[in-house]
C-alpha cells in the first residue's frame, strides 16, 4: 500500500459556508460541530455556516471553526469508511493551529478539549500585541537564509522581524513589529525577491512578540490530558515524528513563538517514502504547498461530501 499522510490547515482557510454541506450530508459530521458547540458554549457552527465573515475571521473563532470542519471530515472518512485514522496514514500534520487538529485526529486530544484549547490560544495571540502594531508579510523568490538574513537587517531599534512561516521553496512568511516587517519588505526587494504581500492578519504571528500568549498556553496545555497520537505527528517546531505526550506540550507551547517548518515537515514525509498527501477541512492552501515542494509528491483535498466520497471509493 502507498503510504499517506493526513495534513490539517491553519489560519487563513475560513469561509463562510464551510461545513455546511458536511453537516447536510452526514450526520458523523453535524455531530462533530454539535458538540464543538457543546464545549464553547456558543453556535459556532452557525457562525461558519452563515457567517458575518467579519466574526468568523476573529482568530478566536476562525481557530476552532477551522478545527471542526477538519474533525469532521476525518470522522467521516472513519465512520462512514469503517476504517479508523491510524490504519488509513502512516503520519499527521499541521499548519499552526491544524497540529491541534492533527492531535485530535490522531485521538491525542479530545474534541472538546481541542476546540477550548484553540479558544484560549486565539484570545491569547489577539491580546499579546495591540491591534495595528505587529504585521506578517509572504516573500516570494528568496530561500528561508535570505529571508533570515533580511529578518535581521530588518530588526531595528528593538524592534523585531523574524521568519515565522517556511512554507514552500520560495515562500517564506515574516513576522514582528510593522515597521520591521515593512522594512524587509523593502530590503527583500532591494535582494532579488520577487514580490511581498502584505497578509491580512489581526497580530503577528509565531514571532517572540507572542510570548505572553505562549505563557498562556503552557498553563492550558498542562491541565489537558494528551494521549500519545495513534499515527506520529509531524511538529511544526521540529519537522520530525514525534508521539510522546509532554514532548508534544512543550513543542505546542514552543510552536507559538517559533517558525512553522512545513517546507521540510513535507519533504520529510516524502523522504519517508509518503506518495499522498491528504488535506483534510477547508480549502485547498496545503495541497497547493504540496506541489509548490516538489511535483511528485500526490496531494488531494478533502473539504466536502464529493470530495470525500471519491477518497473513500479509491481506498
Amino acid at each position: 500500500m502507498p503510504k499517506r499522510a493526513f495534513i490539517f490547515p491553519g489560519q487563513g482557510s475560513q469561509q463562510v459556508g464551510m461545513g455546511r454541506d458536511l453537516a447536510e450530508a452526514f450526520q458523523t459530521a453535524r455531530l462533530v460541530f454539535e458538540e464543538v458547540d457543546d464545549a464553547l458554549g456558543q453556535r459556532l457552527s452557525r457562525l461558519m455556516f452563515e457567517g458575518p465573515e467579519s466574526d468568523l475571521t476573529l482568530t478566536e473563532n476562525a481557530q476552532p471553526a477551522l478545527m471542526a470542519v477538519s474533525l469532521a471530515v476525518t470522522r467521516v472518512i472513519e465512520r462512514d469508511g469503517g476504517t479508523p485514522l491510524f490504519e488509513l496514514g502512516d503520519f499527521v500534520a499541521g499548519h499552526s493551529l491544524g497540529e491541534y487538529s492533527a492531535l485530535a485526529a490522531a485521538g491525542s486530544l479530545e474534541l472538546g478539549d481541542a476546540a477550548r484549547l484553540l479558544r484560549q490560544r486565539g484570545q491569547a495571540m489577539q491580546k499579546a500585541v495591540p491591534v495595528g502594531a505587529g504585521a506578517m508579510a509572504a516573500i516570494l523568490g528568496l530561500d528561508l537564509e535570505s529571508v533570515r538574513d533580511v529578518a535581521q537587517e530588518a530588526s531595528q531599534a528593538g524592534e523585531i522581524c523574524v521568519a515565522a512561516n517556511d512554507n514552500a521553496p520560495g515562500q517564506v512568511v515574516v513576522s514582528g513589529d510593522k515597521a520591521a516587517v515593512e522594512r524587509a519588505v523593502a530590503l527583500a526587494a532591494e535582494r532579488g525577491g520577487k514580490r511581498s504581500v502584505m497578509l491580512p492578519v489581526s497580530a503577528p504571528f509565531h514571532c517572540p512578540l507572542m510570548a505572553p500568549a505562549a505563557d498562556v498556553m503552557a498553563e492550558a496545555l498542562a491541565a489537558v490530558t494528551l494521549a500519545p497520537p495513534q499515527v506520529p505527528l509531524i511538529a511544526n517546531v521540529t519537522a520530525r515524528p514525534l508521539q510522546d505526550p509532554e514532548t508534544l506540550r512543550r513543542l505546542l507551547v514552543e510552536q507559538v513563538t517559533g517558525l512553522v517548518r512545513w517546507r521540510e515537515s513535507v519533504e520529510f514525509m516524502r523522504d519517508e517514502s509518503v506518495e499522498l498527501l491528504v488535506e483534510c477541512g477547508a480549502g485547498k492552501v496545503l495541497t497547493g504547498l504540496a506541489r509548490r515542494i516538489d511535483r511528485q509528491l500526490s496531494a488531494q483535498s478533502l473539504s466536502g461530501p464529493a470530495d470525500i466520497e471519491s477518497f473513500l471509493g479509491s481506498l
